[in-house]
């Protein structure tokens, strides 16, 4: 558990105060995203969210869901859905590995971008790499995430696949699985927290300082999390840029 230094906690009344000013906090609320039917669509659109604009990767599993007939967003919102009727991470890999990673690429994403362009894979595979670790920690439907979250060994499994060093969009797959507590720090939540703060502060600082806010910001406004709190934050930055 990260423990916030005096400094970190000046920072973190900082950061409270700029958001109250800047967003609307009491109106807040989640994005579709946060509300999938099934755990594949969740690894899908945490994989091939770096580094592009969102509306892309919003046809990726759109059109995912096209190909399986299925159930984009549940309702609902407040239930995860019967495993009944989503569909298994299970389902997922062998339809990949029918297909293969540049077919499904090529002919059900319709998107071929890397996971970096020095090196990288093919986002389709890292989507293959991505589900079969999380298979082999044994999990296969949303149900089976919530006691996960603190997963060292799982996190360290998927910090090896391409992509994945740096933690981003783990931090992510496991926000649109249903934690209220991460944050996804990319570009748009880092320079929020530059203006506010005049400097980058570093991933791991970039949690921290978001919860702590979180918890003075909880005084007022009680629905606030710390992934409502990021949503707020990655939306007012896309308006404004």
């Amino acid at each position: 558990m990260l423990i916030a230094t005096p400094h970190e906690t000046e920072g973190a009344a900082t950061l409270a105060a700029f958001c109250e000013a800047h967003l609307a906090l009491k109106d807040a609320k989640l994005h579709d995203a946060y509300f999938y039917q099934s755990l594949p669509l969740c690894v899908i659109d945490a994989v091939y969210s770096v580094g592009v604009r969102y509306e892309g990767v919003q046809e990726v599993v759109r059109r995912y869901c096209e190909y399986c007939g299925l159930q984009r967003f549940r309702q609902p919102r407040d239930r995860v859905p019967p495993i009944s009727e989503q569909q298994p991470l299970s389902a997922l890999i062998e339809k990949m590995s029918e297909r293969g990673f540049d077919g499904f690429a090529r002919e059900i994403f319709q998107n071929r971008q890397r996971t970096s362009t020095r090196g990288g894979i093919l986002k389709s595979e890292a989507v293959f790499r991505f589900s079969t670790a999380l298979r082999e920690h044994g999990i296969n439907f949303l149900q089976d995430m919530p006691s996960r979250v603190s997963d060292a060994d799982l996190e360290a499994a998927l910090r090896q696949i391409p992509g994945q060093g740096s933690r981003i969009s783990i931090s992510y797959f496991f926000m649109l699985a249903g934690s209220e507590d991460l944050i996804k720090p990319d570009r748009w939540i880092v320079s929020f927290l530059q203006r506010c703060l005049g400097r980058c502060p570093s991933l791991d600082e970039a949690q921290l300082l978001l919860s702590e806010a979180c918890k003075a910001l909880q005084l007022k406004y009680p629905h606030l999390t710390p992934r409502l709190l990021d949503n707020a934050i990655w939306k007012y930055e896309r308006v404004r840029t």
